[in-house]
């Protein structure tokens, strides 16, 4: 019987994290399953005067000297989302001694390229700013993302533009970044939201991250599904090398049984028996954060 519920409960995560990453709002199943009694919640920090500009903070509940802070942007094609639908991501993250930041930031059709980055840079300020008051060390600040969240958090580290004019410095406030299953080589376009999104042709060269690629980033973990078929599983290949060339540190990991959805889905607690998306990308952290 015990293995017959789980096997339910897994199935019904599953079901609940596909329709939540399909713009659905049934995320209550995984974020119940994920609640952890040991991690605090400080929700709706306002990091800017939008209604969008809000994050929420999740933090082991017990004190301890130099916790890393993950600031964690979500997909959904930079038209969708919401950061309480990602609550059982910062759960899973502070369960593991990280401070985690989830933050909305203004999508389509509010608001096209450049601005959420613009947001995701001033989150990034804000995240540094306050890890001393919410228990992380502000040199062990890590970026992580999944999907258009995963093309955020590599562009923000690969053009300076958006941090420079928030008042991060790269080198000095991004210790490492992990992109899931994301976009940073997508040209051409051939949706038309997102040709409205990303702007007229003769200036879209200018969205891509690998474009931005000059010298040295912080290190990048780029993991990947072979069966997703809405992000093309070269984009972080290329990327990859594209740092690598440039001097910089960057990894790829290819999971051959995972979708786009299942790559960040398999951080979650009940879905990990998919792959070791969460151990990788933990362990990442840590070792690219080890000596700061």
């Amino acid at each position: 019987m015990g293995r017959f519920r789980r096997t339910v409960a897994i199935l019904a995560v599953a079901v609940g994290l596909a329709m939540a990453l399909a713009g659905c709002s049934t995320t209550g199943v995984l974020n119940a399953l994920s609640a952890n009694p040991a991690v605090t919640v400080t929700r709706d920090v306002a990091y800017g005067p939008d209604a969008r500009q809000k994050l929420d903070v999740y933090a082991p509940s017990a004190s301890a000297p130099r916790r890393r802070m993950v600031v964690v942007f979500y997909g959904g094609s930079w038209d969708s989302g919401a950061r309480r639908d990602y609550a059982w991501v910062g759960q899973a993250l502070a369960a593991k001694g990280y401070v985690a930041v989830v933050p909305d930031y203004r999508i389509y059709p509010q608001v096209v390229w450049p601005a959420f980055l613009e947001d995701g840079a001033a989150a990034v300020r804000w995240a540094r700013d306050h890890a001393a008051g919410a228990g992380a060390d502000p040199a062990r600040l890590v970026l992580m993302g999944h999907s258009a969240g995963a093309y955020i958090a590599v562009d923000l580290a690969v053009d300076g533009r958006w941090a420079t004019a928030a008042g991060v410095d790269l080198a000095r406030d991004i210790a490492a970044v992990v992109g899931l299953s994301g976009p940073y080589d997508f040209l051409p376009l051939k949706s038309a939201r997102l040709k409205t999104i990303f702007g007229p042709e003769r200036g879209r060269a200018d969205t891509q991250p690998i474009n931005h690629v000059a010298g040295p980033a912080p290190p990048m973990l780029l993991v990947t599904g072979d069966r997703d078929t809405v992000v093309d599983p070269g984009n972080s290949d290329r990327m990859a090398a594209k740092l690598i060339a440039a001097g910089g540190q960057a990894r790829v990991i290819h999971y051959p049984r995972l979708s786009h959805v299942t790559t960040v889905g398999a951080l979650a607690g009940p879905l990990r028996f998919l792959a070791p998306v969460f151990r990788d990308s933990t362990d990442f952290i840590d070792q690219a954060t080890a000596a700061r």
